[in-house]
């Protein structure tokens, strides 16, 4: 099973112009049977009994995206085949994240305020590419109207609220969709639980989030990285 089969990143198909990396070898086995089943949000399952959402909810949802200042949670990550790869995010406002993913993934994601970069350490890779050109910009960019971009789905509980995010104009960049359920200890009431990120190919990945913690002391050298182009060069 290589780490390319499982999509490491749910922005890796989302980048433009990132298409494939070297495969890496990932330490165990990764395929788990009926896995999406069970991570997919019960909101993006076709429900028999969609539950309207409720006015106003599209408001909370950008004030809960906004109200973080810092944040760490541990993710799980899922591909459209059930296998799993899992890590801890940090966020930082404004624009900061890093999927520091689990022992024996060679990857690490990192955006820095303005731009993610994608660091591949087996094959000494780094790509990088503008916050704007991920719909995962909708939670990272101060700047991004979410209420322009996104929209609200039905869900099946009146305690989850789904938001639907895609740049008409850059259809290339894909679609996600947040996942919130009602928490009044999270900021602005809404906490952030999964999302859906759905490529131009149909190529889609769960993130689902757990054991959230706010409000801790993160320093900024959380969101830099060792670059492995350097280590390979000779000195002088």
């Amino acid at each position: 099973m290589t780490v390319h089969e499982i999509t490491l990143s749910p922005l890796r198909r989302l980048a433009r112009g990132i298409a494939s990396f070297r495969p890496a070898r990932h330490p165990r086995a990764l395929a788990v049977a009926a896995a999406l089943a069970l991570v997919a949000p019960a909101a993006l399952v076709a429900p028999a009994a969609p539950v309207a959402a409720a006015e106003g909810d599209l408001d909370r949802a950008v004030a809960a995206l906004r109200g973080i200042s810092t944040m760490k949670a541990d993710f799980t990550q899922t591909d459209r085949k059930g296998r799993t790869v899992s890590g801890v995010m940090t966020l930082k406002r404004p624009g900061k994240i890093r999927f520091q993913y689990e022992e024996g993934v060679p990857l690490l994601l990192v955006s820095n305020g303005k731009s993610f970069t994608m660091i591949d350490y087996e094959v000494n890779q780094v790509e990088r590419w503008p916050i704007s050109d991920s719909p995962l910009g909708a939670l990272l960019d101060p700047a991004r109207d979410v209420k322009r971009y996104g929209k609200l789905v039905p869900t099946e509980h009146p305690d989850v609220v789904g938001v639907e995010v895609r740049d008409p104009d850059k259809p290339q960049f894909g679609v996600i969709t947040l996942i919130f359920t009602r928490n009044a200890s999270a900021p602005g009431g809404l906490q952030l639980t999964n999302w859906v990120a759905l490529d131009v190919q149909n190529n889609r990945t769960t993130v689902r989030l757990r054991n959230h913690r706010y409000g801790m002391s993160v320093p900024d050298s959380a969101f830099t990285y060792r670059d492995p182009r350097r280590s390979t060069r000779r000195p002088g």
